[in-house]
């Protein structure tokens, strides 16, 4: 398992992936056959976390290929993160509610002896002590492997789900605000209520290829219960009439300026924005702060060699810059910061965002009923 910090190299590995692995992915995509056999997943989802490719030129790259029948279960696969996304953008008072949860909990947990043997993958069930190293190692988990270990968390170890999506947030390669925390929420059996996601020892069995055995699970647990709820937000996503001739703010969740909307426009000078620990809720491991100033440097390149102005400077030195739009950086971190300190601005949105949020008030199976009308608008 390897990442490699650079757009040249997501593109190569997608490539590889379309012509060898993606005709058999829905047959296989739910078998995680341990970290040094991923040819059954694309394995691109840290890149489009990073907005080092985007969803769009994914889903093309697959339809040239295949057709969309062929297709429909991998692209369904790459937009439920916009889904999320949308979801979370319609209802951001659950990612803020969440890291208030988050941050007594903190508190709460920081001497339990349970919590500590679950991090340091030190408790009695291999599978997931296995998982945690992994995550610590490669910065990535298998999606199937990613419920398993977040309903065991929660089931098994009976610890909150809140430390479970903060642990991953600190590891993953492609941890999001929207995709992480909802999901987790949808395995607790919060996100759609009294809906949980149970692991099983035979399902684990059988889709590691009897990988681990002696799985002792809790397998009888009732749904977690929020008292809360989020009515939906009204929200516009419109971007502004004239962008021309000003100062563009790039977020870590956009690094490939050159495949945006916005490629077309002249933009004075291009600023990259990168976001230190210190200024997170949620402290990232050391290794995936490297990961991420790797991408800002390789976007840099990109257009330097094109001879656009560009420089990357830290989330702090924003208000230094006059005359700015910034490409918009969804709910989480970044935004934080900006409502945090009140800096007022101006967000250019994505068009598949514009397109595809606004199918987002409601559960998956009903965004997607609108996949084919979302693809067909680009294509």
């Amino acid at each position: 398992m390897e990442f490699e910090a650079s757009r040249a190299k997501a593109v190569e590995k997608f490539n590889h992936f379309i012509e060898n692995n993606l005709l058999d992915y829905s047959k296989l995509r739910n078998f995680d056959f341990g970290p040094d056999n991923r040819s059954n997943i694309s394995c691109i989802s840290p890149y489009i976390t990073h907005g080092v490719m985007n969803e769009l030129e994914v889903i093309d790259k697959s339809l040239k290929k295949f057709s969309f029948v062929k297709n429909e279960k991998f692209i369904q696969e790459v937009l439920w993160r916009v889904y999320w996304k949308g979801w979370l953008e319609l209802r951001p008072n659950v990612w803020s509610d969440y890291l208030i949860e988050l941050k007594k909990l903190r508190e709460e947990f920081k001497n339990n002896q349970n919590y500590i043997d679950a991090v340091e993958g030190n408790t009695n069930l291999e599978c997931f002590n296995q998982w945690v190293n992994e995550l610590k190692e490669n910065n990535y988990l298998h999606n199937h492997s990613r419920m398993w270990f977040a309903s065991i968390w929660t089931f098994t170890l009976e610890l909150p789900w809140q430390l479970g999506a903060e642990f991953f947030m600190k590891h993953l390669y492609d941890g999001d605000p929207a995709s992480n925390t909802l999901g987790w929420r949808w395995v607790a059996g919060i996100q759609t209520q009294g809906k949980h996601y149970l692991a099983s020892e035979w399902n684990i069995k059988k889709f590691t290829n009897n990988r681990f055995q002696n799985i002792k699970l809790n397998e009888n647990a009732v749904p977690k219960v929020s008292e809360k709820s989020y009515p939906l937000i009204k929200k516009e996503f419109n971007n502004p009439q004239n962008i021309e001739e000003k100062n563009l703010l790039i977020f870590e969740n956009n690094l490939s300026f050159e495949i945006t909307d916005f490629k077309e426009n002249k933009f004075k000078k291009i600023y990259l924005i990168s976001n230190k620990n210190e200024n997170r809720s949620i402290k990232l491991s050391e290794k995936l702060v490297k990961f991420k100033y790797l991408l800002i440097e390789d976007q840099k390149k990109r257009l330097k060699d094109k001879s656009i102005d560009c420089e990357v400077i830290d989330i702090s030195e924003i208000k230094n810059i006059e005359n700015y739009y910034g490409l918009y950086p969804t709910v989480g971190e970044n935004l934080d910061y900006l409502n945090l300190n009140n800096l007022k601005m101006n967000f250019l949105y994505r068009s598949l965002d514009q397109l595809s949020w606004q199918y987002c008030n409601k559960g998956f199976f009903n965004f997607k009923n609108y996949i084919p009308k979302i693809i067909s608008s680009f294509n």
